[in-house]
């Protein structure tokens, strides 16, 4: 979204969570590298590495993320923290995103309104297996505005249904924004704003070690754009 954006960022960014209670603290670490970074259907920034790590206990997750490009210095660099809960399929969170921009004064413990390059979202959804629904909300910071000029509660809903073809996962997903609002482009009242299908392999490295290899293409009906990443995952 604009300058900073504002996923997650989520994304999908985002921070995958275990669909069940786990019964002792674990932890996990893993690191995305994307062709270009591609968000909700809008194009945040080129070439980008995107660590992440979380610690979870008993469903209770939380979890950081971050995105900055290796290619063009001027991207904005973002820094997600998110607090998440799932049980047996349901899930709700808040994440606070963070953006700052080269050569502009983003301080990170600003919060006062218009200043803060901070964004925060509030999300809830239910897993059902073959189709999965999501609810994204942002209630505070840098958010944007809707058609009257006031801060629009800026949303997101995406339908998400992910299946197994041809020796690959692949996951279908279709967003849109509810109404009104300057914080996704385009989006003068209800507008699709992300088709997108994902295929996804894991590619032997050594007898232990494999590497999950993304390939993703995506519209967005809003703007009119489309889109085609490719990247992989290292953990452990």
């Amino acid at each position: 979204m604009k300058n900073f954006k504002v996923t997650a960022l989520a994304m999908l960014c985002m921070m995958s969570i275990s669909a069940f209670a786990q019964d002792k603290l674990t932890g996990n670490v893993g690191m995305d590298v994307v062709s270009r970074y591609i968000w909700r259907g809008q194009a945040l920034g080129d070439a980008s590495v995107q660590p992440s790590a979380s610690i979870e206990y008993k469903g209770l997750s939380l979890g950081m993320w971050s995105s900055f490009s290796f290619l063009n210095k001027d991207d904005a660099k973002e820094f997600d923290l998110t607090l998440a809960y799932t049980t047996h399929g349901f899930n709700i969170g808040i994440t606070d995103y963070y953006f700052s921009t080269r050569g502009s004064a983003n301080k990170y413990f600003e919060y006062r309104n218009g200043l803060s390059s901070h964004v925060w979202e509030a999300n809830v959804g239910y897993d059902f297996g073959p189709v999965a629904i999501q609810w994204y909300t942002n209630f505070a910071g840098a958010d944007g505005v809707n058609k009257s000029g006031k801060r629009a509660y800026s949303s997101y809903v995406e339908v998400s249904a992910p299946f197994k073809l041809v020796t690959c996962d692949w996951l279908a997903t279709v967003g849109a924004v509810p109404y009104a609002t300057s914080f996704y482009s385009e989006a003068n009242g209800f507008a699709v704003t992300n088709i997108s299908l994902r295929a996804t392999k894991a590619i032997p490295v050594c007898k232990k070690w494999d590497i999950p290899l993304f390939i993703e293409g995506s519209c967005n009906p809003s703007t009119k754009k489309g889109y085609f990443v490719a990247g992989f995952t290292l953990e452990p």
